[in-house]
Order: structure tokens, then sequence, then C-alpha cells
């Protein structure tokens, strides 16, 4: 991966993961962030796992992220794109359409 790709994945993976590892740690914890999601095949829900994926780029340095982080990173952006663009009518606040973005990092009604 060339090293200007890395910088644009970067730049729109942090302004899309718009909380926190704290506030994502805590998010994940609920049942709500658990009630959400496409099981992975293992019980847990794959916006979940990348949860867990994201609070790990986002307190690694940036000179130490691998390829595979940046390959997350692209993920994480192309869902939260994706998401967005199927923003249902109304009220969002208690929606699943919210809940999963919290997932994946990015908290709509920031």
């Amino acid at each position: 991966m060339k090293e200007e790709e890395k910088e644009e994945i970067y730049d729109e993976f942090y302004d899309n993961v718009n909380m926190t590892p704290s506030e994502l740690e805590d998010w994940l914890d609920t049942e709500k962030s658990k009630s959400v999601g496409q099981d992975s095949g293992d019980g847990e829900a794959i916006g979940h796992k990348s949860g867990r994926k994201i609070i790990k780029i986002k307190r690694t340095k940036k000179d130490e992220l691998t390829d595979s982080n940046y390959e997350h990173m692209q993920k994480v952006n192309s869902y939260v794109a994706r998401h967005k663009a199927q923003k249902p009518d109304g009220d969002v606040k208690e929606s699943d359409w919210r809940y999963s973005l919290k997932n994946w990092g990015h908290d709509p009604l920031k």
C-alpha cells in the first residue's frame, strides 16, 4: 500500500471514527451494542468485533500501524459511508441504525 493511500485512509478514518477508545469500550459493553449487527459466525456481530479492532488501532501510534490496520480502517470508512447513506427518517437516537454505526466507532449524533 502506497504512503499516499495510507494517508488518505488514515485521515478519513479519523474523520469517521468520532468516538474515543474509552467511549467505544463503554458502548461495546452495553446490551444495545450487542443487539444489532450480522453475526460473524461465533455469536459476535461483525460490527462489534470491528469496534474492538478500532479501539486497538486508535491506541496505536501512527508509525506503528500495519497494513492490516490500514485494511481495517478502509473497511470502517466504507461501512460508515454506506450506512450513513441509509439514514432512516425520524428520530434516530434509539435506532438500530445508530447503534450499528456506533459499533463501528461513529456516533451520528455527535
